[in-house]
């Protein structure tokens, strides 16, 4: 985005990443950033909708320490198995797990409240079914943990285990959108697979810190809005695995609202906490 946008703006863009505690740090930072238009968040929907019902304290308030901008790009998952189980549907799948001892089945995530340990959670609450966490520190100690077999279902963000779909090295069950995936065509949905109302999506986008005056928000708005329709753009996240999100900034902050509403009663009734 950085290079069309610049042009637009008339304005150097510097990315300054700032890594850690869960995407905390960075959206903290803006947070208390002067709100002036020229700091900009490329905020992750974990750090506006999880979070804050993750952590017992934050150095930010979503709902009053920011204003929307413009909705960028989302990604889903993919509810993947090791090779070794034989259910070739998410109905099979939870009747399988339904009937085993418990214990038997156990499913990995990239963390304690990551969005891949947030979907089982709430396919857990759907289906009835129990089975144990198994965190690791990133995706990829994840995958690996699925095709040796030390876990045996995994909700995978998708592009990251298109490969391994492919090669056959784990099985592809459903995807947690609300439409298939262009890449998995074959592979349903979960809404498909019998769960309707079943949307575990992750979504970037830009805010700004609250208070940045209405003039300055709307032309970064008009800007992104631009950059967001170039082609090359576009393909340059559907390279990462993101489908370009053609929203609103009132349905960005609609997202923010319920997503918020779902994963609190979610990580309540699961007891789960930050490490």
């Amino acid at each position: 985005m950085a290079p069309q946008l610049s042009q637009l703006l008339g304005q150097s863009i510097v990315i300054d990443n700032r890594p850690g505690a869960n995407n905390n740090i960075a959206t903290e930072l803006v947070a208390h950033a002067p709100a002036d238009g020229y700091t900009l968040l490329y905020a992750y929907s974990a750090a506006l909708a999880v979070n804050p019902s993750l952590y017992e304290r934050l150095g930010f308030d979503p709902q009053k320490d920011f204003t929307s901008v413009q909705p960028l790009a989302s990604f889903q998952f993919i509810l993947v198995l090791n090779k070794s189980v034989t259910a070739s549907s998410v109905k099979e799948l939870v009747a399988q797990m339904k009937a085993a001892k418990p214990g038997t089945y156990q499913y990995a995530s990239a963390g304690v409240g990551s969005p891949n340990h947030l979907a089982a959670e709430l396919f857990k609450v759907r289906t009835g079914v129990d089975f144990v966490h198994v965190p690791y520190k990133s995706g990829g100690p994840a995958t690996i943990s699925l095709i040796s077999g030390e876990t045996k279902l995994y909700f995978a963000s998708l592009s990251s285990v298109i490969p391994q779909v492919n090669s056959g090295q784990m099985k592809a069950l459903a995807v947690t959108g609300p439409k298939r995936s262009s890449e998995l065509p074959n592979v349903p949905t979960m809404q498909e697979s019998g769960y309707p109302g079943f949307d575990v999506t992750a979504w970037h986008g830009i805010v700004v810190p609250a208070g940045t005056p209405k003039p300055v928000v709307e032309r970064l708005n008009r800007e992104i809005v631009k950059v967001m329709a170039s082609p090359e753009v576009e393909e340059g996240f559907r390279r990462q695995g993101l489908d370009v999100m053609h929203e609103t900034t009132a349905q960005m902050n609609a997202r923010i609202k319920s997503e918020t509403a779902l994963w609190s009663k979610i990580i309540k009734d699961a007891g789960i906490k930050a490490e």
